[in-house]
């Protein structure tokens, strides 16, 4: 069966970091493939204002366009919002019983992955790959060893889709943070001005 990684975010833009750790989870571990599975609203942050779902869906196509191990999962788009991730990950395991999923996360969910609705049942039912991320709250000592969460040693990422908004807006060149593709996108739809 094909273990795939689901790599959740509203990538509002997607960057360089996302790129990067998609491509060290196919090439560094036995993930077969990543699938993106943009977030229309995520509910820890229901106050943010993002870009429309299509717009995101283009940054994401153009940004993996030339990495065949890297796919798009647009499953949430149709599911009742907010989304919480439980409820995605058993809708892409009935629409996809072929594939063995594994959830993606930052290490800095996982500080407050308890408050994650049905966590435990997430944790029953699929394996967590866990990068390093800047904590701000250390990691309950329950998600420390258990034996579905990998820590894995995926590069660390100080990228913000926030840094990188906020220096558009301000004028700033953030064409080195985003790939050119979707750098290009972003810059003739004049997205986050």
């Amino acid at each position: 069966m094909q273990k795939i990684g689901l790599f959740f975010g509203t990538f509002d833009p997607i960057h360089n970091g996302h790129l990067q750790l998609a491509k060290y989870f196919v090439e560094q571990t036995d993930l077969e493939g990543v699938w993106f599975v943009i977030t229309p609203q995520n509910p820890f942050k229901q106050n943010i204002e993002i870009l429309p779902n299509l717009n995101r869906l283009e940054l994401v196509s153009l940004a993996i366009q030339n990495h065949p191990k890297l796919e798009i999962s647009t499953v949430e788009f149709d599911l009742p919002q907010p989304n919480y991730t439980y409820h995605t990950l058993n809708e892409l395991k009935k629409q996809h019983p072929q594939y063995h999923f594994v959830l993606l996360l930052g290490a800095d969910n996982m500080t407050a992955f308890d408050h994650w609705k049905a966590y435990d049942k997430i944790l029953n039912d699929f394996d967590l790959y866990v990068y390093p991320r800047k904590l701000k709250k250390p990691i309950p000592e329950q998600f420390q060893n258990h034996p579905k969460i990998h820590w894995t040693d995926a590069p660390f990422v100080e990228i913000s889709a926030t840094d990188i908004r906020e220096g558009i807006r301000r004028g700033e060149d953030m064409s080195a943070w985003v790939p050119q593709p979707s750098w290009n996108y972003l810059t003739e739809k004049k997205l986050y001005l």
